[in-house]
């Protein structure tokens, strides 16, 4: 796969970056920075993207104290807007998955490609990844 473009982080992903006391929260910071390490080395850097309905399910609030780390990052937020909840919706329809998985759909048919995902739940992502015909990086935490 070429330079990634987009990293989106599932709901494991956030919540592991923003608890420092998460089994997991050394492994998605060493992607995070492994991935953007990469990606410095080339022309450009990638963008760090979680759907707000996986901000939800993990419960992340901005203005919490919890949300430190994720917002040093810079992690954007995609929303679930008009066109968002439509293709969302079709995908939900179409494989059966989660809301927060299903705008995990939507964004990585609305955001720049190549994309690459940190996720603890691979087998819905490639069946999404399928579905869609797009090209994706799967990081398994």
């Amino acid at each position: 796969m070429s330079q990634v473009k987009t990293v989106l982080l599932d709901n494991e992903a956030v919540q592991a970056l923003a608890d420092p006391g998460h089994r997991k929260h050394r492994q998605v910071i060493a992607v995070v920075e492994a991935l953007a390490a990469r990606n410095l080395r080339r022309v450009g850097s990638a963008r760090l993207v979680v759907p707000t309905a996986v901000r939800v399910e993990a419960g992340w609030n901005r203005r919490s104290p919890k949300g430190a780390v994720l917002n040093r990052l810079r992690v954007g937020d995609e929303p679930l807007d008009g066109d968002a909840a439509n293709r969302a919706a079709g995908v939900r329809a179409a494989l059966a998955v989660s809301v927060a998985d299903a705008h995990l759909a939507a964004t990585l048919a609305a955001t720049t490609k190549p994309h690459a995902i940190l996720t603890s739940d691979p087998d819905d992502l490639r069946r999404i990844a399928k579905h869609l015909g797009v090209e994706l990086a799967i990081v398994t935490i």
